[in-house]
């Protein structure tokens, strides 16, 4: 088969002297790097990293007629300084941060101090049921991302929030308190969850307007629209009266969207918040949302309603199967 090869004419690079060869190698390649640095492609496009929540992505899990947009993480300042970390003791780790620090120095937040041992923070009990919850409701669930959609109200920090963002689910959270809202951001961009949370600047309720909202300095978790709720346990803390958005939770899911659970801790406003989602909570058993509310009767009657009103209320909408857990309420219609 030697001989079916032909003899190939010259290349040009072939023809030239050794020489010039050595100056036009060298030359080509400074070339290529002046273009590679110095010009601009049409490929290259500057967009918002994906970890922060974009507003495009956040209007996605929104009714497109809601009459609140989301919080735009983007545009709010940044509080400073910033204690997170990762939490102990949860299947799907997470981070969140905080809002309130303690006395510094002398007596800081128990999770402040943990960090400075080395030690994560303290696993919310919230975190680890919501966990639990969404895991035997949703076959494989752990970061699986194929669930449905998480109602946080009364989202405080993202302890809730983030427990279900990072195993996949969306999640639409309510909070009224912008020192909190500003550390549900840090928790989106820390976690990288920025196409799976919405944030409202809202507390739920039954009606669309505003309230007066009692913040309480130093427990921004025990925050409440009723002032007598707010101090209840935290009589010494320096209450802070402010107007706050109102809006029903019907308002602002969009239609037909599958919603897996519904987590309400708003210290004594539940039933204001469950009569906001009527609509969601009729839904047929198949499509009805595993329920967690907070039922201390002492905050109820701060805000004159009751266990019995709430429970009353949950059966004309089918939820038939209520059982406590602590202070907390759980109710499926199954």
């Amino acid at each position: 088969m030697a001989n079916a090869w032909k003899r190939e004419k010259p290349s040009l690079f072939s023809t030239l002297p050794r020489f010039l060869l050595l100056l036009l190698v060298p030359s080509a390649l400074i070339i290529l790097l002046i273009s590679r640095y110095s010009l601009p492609t049409s490929t290259t496009v500057s967009t918002p990293s994906k970890p922060y929540i974009a507003i495009s992505q956040a209007e996605t899990l929104t009714n497109p007629n809601s009459p609140i947009r989301p919080f735009d993480c983007l545009s709010s300042p940044q509080a400073s300084p910033v204690f997170a970390s990762l939490v102990e003791g949860v299947k799907t780790p997470f981070l969140y941060s905080l809002a309130d620090f303690g006395n510094l120095p002398d007596k800081p937040h128990k999770n402040i101090a943990r960090m400075l041992k080395g030690k994560r923070f303290r696993r919310p009990d919230i975190s680890a049921t919501v966990q639990e919850v969404l895991e035997g409701r949703i076959g494989g669930g752990g970061g699986g991302g194929g669930g449905g959609v998480v109602v946080d109200i009364g989202a405080n920090v993202g302890m809730a929030t983030f427990a279900a963002a990072v195993m996949g689910f969306k999640v639409l959270a309510f909070e009224p308190v912008f020192e909190n809202l500003q550390r549900i951001c840090d928790g989106v961009y820390l976690n990288r969850v920025g196409g799976l949370v919405a944030v409202f600047e809202a507390a739920a309720s039954d009606r669309l307007g505003n309230i007066t909202f009692h913040k309480l300095v130093g427990r921004l978790d025990n925050s409440a629209v009723s002032a007598t709720g707010a101090k209840l346990a935290f009589k010494s803390n320096e209450e802070v009266a402010m107007e706050v958005k109102t809006v029903p939770l019907d308002d602002v899911l969009p239609d037909g969207e599958r919603v897996v659970l519904i987590k309400i801790d708003v210290q004594g406003w539940e039933y204001h918040a469950l009569r906001g989602a009527s609509k969601l909570l009729s839904r047929k058993a198949e499509d009805a949302p595993y329920l967690i509310y907070e039922e201390d009767e002492r905050l109820l009657q701060a805000s004159n309603s009751s266990t019995e009103e709430i429970r009353g209320f949950l059966n004309s909408v089918g939820y038939h199967h209520c059982t406590k857990h602590g202070t907390d309420a759980h109710c499926t219609k199954k």
